[in-house]
């Protein structure tokens, strides 16, 4: 099933202020929060859509994407993207904003207990792709050190906050007695304290340990795009849930091909006599070689297009086109016969430029090019 517009979750417009959609989603929140709809599979679903939302429209770099890739800047399969948050991930994140509205506790879909579950931290690292690998898609197999809970490890209940992980506290005002729940100092919120360690693990239980994590990167992906692989960051002491991975991809340059967008540009040399007689080339483009035809008068600076050759596009929309500039090669040195043959066709008729109409300036090529 498609996803729902995350501005038509919240029920705000684009143009909404971080103010406006922080009020939006603890309005949706509070409406569908598991203490209010006990085994409520719906709600369960709206909580969590809600959530999704939220996580991307209240960061300015996240929103940014999905304002100009949509859904895909996040998804584009293996994974990735809000739609893997669960009941722990929007706790962990997203606690502070329903305040003291139900306590300062959360109880879970179906009632299991109250205690707070920890995430642990992110982990970042950088994937190179070549425009090849953008093209196609591809998967990675990435070497990642994360900390793991070591075996042998043992946690008991916190005693200050009796595996809540928060600690309430009630203050007289003028306004009457307020009650604020805060993170619990003693075990970080985890509700857990650590009981027994092995020799090669922290203060907190964890060893770092290398593994191999598999990374499907969709096609059409761009520079700088961030991708998430949920679980796969650092793990979180106790019962807490594993942080993530999050992939930053860094586009390596090719040697022949420009891209723009969803098109790529291939500057062609040809020779003069190729011009004037016509000929094929074969040409580099990201599925492989084609040949095309040069026909006879070629003009330089005409421009060939191949449609489909180019970048898919991230949302979905097909392929964008490969632009082949052709050049002329003009010679710069000659021998006495070339020099006497031009010398002799310098006044030729045939020699003399007759630019017909659809024969188009430079300006209007660059025009043509970003229309």
């Amino acid at each position: 099933m498609a996803k729902r517009d995350y501005y038509e979750v919240l029920g705000v417009s684009k143009g909404a202020t971080d103010a406006e959609i922080k009020k939006a989603y603890r309005k949706k929140a509070i409406q569908y929060h598991p203490d209010k709809n006990p085994n409520d599979k719906e709600a369960e679903a709206n909580f969590k859509e809600a959530a999704e939302a939220y996580e991307v429209l209240s960061n300015a770099d996240k929103k940014a994407r999905y304002d100009q890739f949509g859904h895909q800047a996040f998804e584009g399969g293996g994974g990735f993207g809000g739609g893997s948050m669960n009941m722990d991930d929007i706790f962990s994140q997203f606690g502070d904003i329903f305040g003291g509205a139900f306590g300062g506790g959360f109880s879970g879909f179906g009632g299991g207990g109250g205690q707070r579950r920890v995430k642990g931290s992110n982990l970042r690292i950088r994937v190179k792709l070549t425009l090849e690998e953008i093209a196609n898609g591809v998967e990675k197999k990435i070497k990642v050190k994360r900390k793991i809970q070591a075996p042998g490890t043992t946690y008991k209940t916190c005693t200050t906050c009796h595996g809540t992980g928060q600690v309430t506290r009630i203050t007289n005002t003028i306004l009457g007695r307020m009650q604020t729940a805060t993170p619990c100092n003693v075990c970080g919120g985890a509700g857990q304290i650590l009981d027994k360690k092995p020799s090669d693990a922290d203060l907190q239980g964890l060893k770092v340990i290398e593994e191999t994590v598999s990374i499907k990167i969709p096609a059409g992906v761009v520079d700088g795009m961030q991708l998430k692989v949920s679980g796969k960051g650092n793990e979180a002491p106790g019962n807490g849930v594993s942080g993530d991975l999050l992939v930053a991809i860094e586009e390596v340059e090719h040697d022949k091909l420009q891209r723009e967008g969803d098109n790529l540009h291939y500057d062609l040399y040809i020779s003069y006599p190729d011009a004037v007689l016509g000929t094929s080339k074969e040409i580099d483009t990201v599925t492989g070689k084609v040949r095309i035809k040069i026909e006879a008068g070629m003009q330089s600076g005409k421009i060939l297009r191949l449609r489909g050759k180019g970048i898919p596009s991230i949302n979905g929309y097909g392929r964008g086109d490969l632009l082949v500039h052709v050049n002329v090669w003009t010679p710069r040195t000659l021998s006495k016969q070339q020099k006497d043959f031009f010398e002799t066709m310098q006044n030729d008729e045939h020699f003399q430029p007759k630019p017909e109409s659809s024969d188009k300036s430079f300006f209007e090529k660059v025009k043509d090019m970003f229309s």
